[in-house]
């Protein structure tokens, strides 16, 4: 730490803080005009001048870009220091007289009336002072560098590329934000929305959040969700192996810096659509094919995101160009990385564990990290041929084909086939996160983790300890992004960047805030106010309707909300030996146990009747908290509440699955 002295006030500071940094710090005013927390410090317009002493040389420097190497004395009120500003001021007051910004800041350094007069004098109170915050915002901000300055001198000013309205300008109103004489202002939209100003308002919160914070916080503009890849293994949760373990040694061969620094392109805003600067959508350029159709052809690969990488790691894959390749593949035969890679890992467990052999994969060897084999079952897959056939009928039917087929141990299959409701799970370990294997389990499109991501509310930051904790959240989190979906909103900027006010906030805390701001979005568009619950209400409606169509058509009901195994504990005994001190731990403060006085196969027994109750006790705790039956079916009392005891038959059909009023 280094020493900065003010003239009344000491700190201490890291180095390379800027004067005007340790000056906010430590509570001094410095006067500042081109410069803003969300921009580069840019020392054009030399406002935040101030003398500095270090040791015995004395001299002036720009604040906001001046670090700190050393222990130094800034004087902010010096006599150097208020005639170097007051010429400055004097200079602009003199060309634009009644900017509301330049008389206050010339009021506060001494000056009245300037002593110049100047040729291009402006005397409206709107007028752009030429000091670039427009200009970075757009570049540095937002990435869309739409807007530029033109010409020297006097006949220098803001424009965009050939003085036209440029088509990459999204109107995202980060310009008009930033302007500090208002200069700037949106005429027009097309979507003709109530109130534009604040739905602009509640956008500009997230694009300034997403300009200070991501850089410390997620990555999502720079590396996008492949930063989860060193997360996940760092807590155990990224899938090795078909979700036996939740970590590997060589996962830094796939994880996001290794992306950065060699694969994805940056300095782009390479987002789903213009405008929007969280720009988490990563691509590699110019990548070589070394298989399939389009062997020896250079492609752009829009990915890998993080489910593409935890997926390869799922297969026991860590090359990270195989995934690319993997990607781009997927992408160009329209099939899914997440149902492929769990799908595969499914089949490479069942290869080792004697279920297939070559002959069965069509003379493919499958074990774990067989990539050239796993690519190949991938082309099969688009070609309709060989064993691709068979692994494109997706796990739930494998499971059937394998048992019936093979005459394989069917629970065996349950336990490790990584699927609920006919759907492939995305690649989470969810063995320490009931809450997370609730999230999959009872999610009504099957197990996908949109409705909800509790894995770091639940087992790494034990934030909802109680069943009725979780049935709490496992109750909020399917709601909202329930009515993301139902508005086509991307649900990122809700949950993965934190307030600004509070670097320290969780979800519970940070989730409202930005609720408010999608409140403001409907009120904006609308014109109609809203509040938190009118939203969670509209969800409600459309959820508990998929969940009576669902039982209407012969599903939705408690069944149907089981989950294999291995999504809650350790199947086999090399898993458990793989955690035995977490899980012997377990046995003995969770349960009572001995785990000395117990064989292997007794403790892998008792930790799966235990987990198991636990999922049991949550299926009873979300069921009471929505409004729905022991055996997971909406009340006659939710669907009056909810207004949707007018549909045709339902209380019929209610009635037939033994509900009534």
């Amino acid at each position: 730490m280094i020493e900065v002295s003010f003239e009344d006030k000491k700190i201490e500071v890291e180095p390379g803080t800027t004067l005007v940094d340790a000056a906010k710090a430590a509570g001094v005013y410095i006067t500042t005009l081109c410069h803003n927390e969300q921009l580069e410090p840019y020392g054009a317009c030399r406002i935040c001048s101030v003398e500095i002493a270090e040791g015995e040389r004395r001299r002036v420097v720009t604040a906001c870009n001046y670090p700190v190497h050393k222990p130094v004395t800034v004087f902010t009120k010096s006599e150097r220091t208020l005639r170097t500003r007051r010429v400055i001021l004097e200079m602009m007051l003199a060309r634009w007289p009644k900017v509301k910004v330049i008389q206050n800041m010339a009021k506060l350094a001494g000056v009245e009336e300037p002593r110049f007069a100047h040729p291009d004098r402006n005397e409206s109170e709107n007028a752009c002072i030429l000091c670039g915050l427009c200009v970075r915002i757009c570049k540095e901000g937002l990435w869309h560098n739409v807007l530029a300055f033109e010409g020297r001198g006097p006949t220098r000013k803001v424009t965009q590329p050939f003085g036209e309205i440029s088509p990459e300008c999204t109107g995202c109103s980060a310009c008009a934000d930033i302007c500090p004489t208002g200069a700037i202002t949106m005429v027009d939209d097309p979507n003709h929305p109530a109130d534009p100003a604040r739905i602009r308002k509640a956008g500009q919160v997230v694009t300034r959040e997403m300009i200070l914070l991501d850089h410390q916080q997620a990555l999502m503009r720079i590396v996008g969700t492949a930063h989860l890849v060193e997360i996940m293994n760092d807590y155990d949760l990224l899938p090795v192996n078909n979700y036996k373990f939740g970590d590997h040694p060589d996962a830094e061969k796939i994880s996001s810096p290794h992306f950065r620094k060699k694969y994805f392109t940056q300095g782009v805003p390479d987002a789903c659509y213009l405008g929007c600067n969280m720009a988490c959508t990563k691509a590699v350029e110019g990548f070589e094919l070394k298989t399939g159709p389009d062997q020896g052809k250079f492609v752009v690969v829009d990915g890998p995101e993080y489910e593409t990488l935890g997926g390869s790691s799922n297969m026991g894959i860590f090359d990270p160009e195989w995934v690319i390749e993997m990607n781009y593949y997927c992408d160009t035969y329209g099939i899914d990385t997440i149902s492929y890679a769990t799908a595969m890992a499914f089949v490479m467990e069942c290869y080792e564990a004697g279920v297939l052999n070559q002959e069965r994969t069509g003379g493919l060897e499958l074990p774990f990290g067989a990539a050239d084999a796993a690519i190949e079952v991938l082309h099969q897959m688009a070609e309709g041929e060989g064993f691709g056939l068979t692994v494109g009928l997706g796990i739930r039917r494998m499971k059937k084909l394998f048992a019936e087929k093979y005459d394989a141990d069917a629970a065996f299959l349950q336990d490790i086939g990584m699927e609920a409701k006919g759907l492939e799970y995305s690649e989470y370990v969810t063995k320490e996160s009931l809450a997370q294997q609730g999230g999959y389990g009872i999610a009504l499109k099957g197990a996908q983790h949109d409705e909800a991501w509790l894995i770091f509310m639940d087992m790494v930051n034990k934030q909802i300890p109680s069943f009725e904790d979780k049935a709490e959240a496992l109750h909020y989190f399917p709601m909202w992004r329930t009515w993301f979906g139902l508005n086509g909103l991307c649900k990122l900027p809700w949950n993965d960047v934190e307030p600004e006010d509070n670097g320290e906030v969780d979800e519970p805390a940070k989730v409202p805030k930005h609720v408010d701001g999608y409140c403001n979005l409907v009120a904006g568009m609308t014109g109609k106010e809203v509040k938190p619950a009118d939203l969670i209400l509209q969800s409600e409606r459309v959820y508990n309707f998929q969940r009576i169509f669902n039982l209407k058509m012969g599903f939705g009901k408690r069944e149907h909300d089981v989950i294999p195994y291995r999504s809650a504990g350790p199947v086999t005994e090399e898993e458990y030996q793989s955690r035995a001190e977490r899980y012997d731990g377990q046995l003995k403060e969770e349960q009572g146990l001995d785990p000395a006085a117990m064989s292997l196969a007794e403790k892998v027994a008792a930790t799966r009747q235990w987990r198991e109750d636990r999922y049991q006790k949550l299926l009873d705790a979300v069921y009471k908290r929505r409004g729905w039956t022991a055996d997971g079916i909406p009340t006659l009392a939710t669907a009056k509440r909810l207004g949707l005891d007018q549909m045709e038959g339902l209380t019929e059909l209610l009635a037939a699955h033994g509900v009534k009023e």
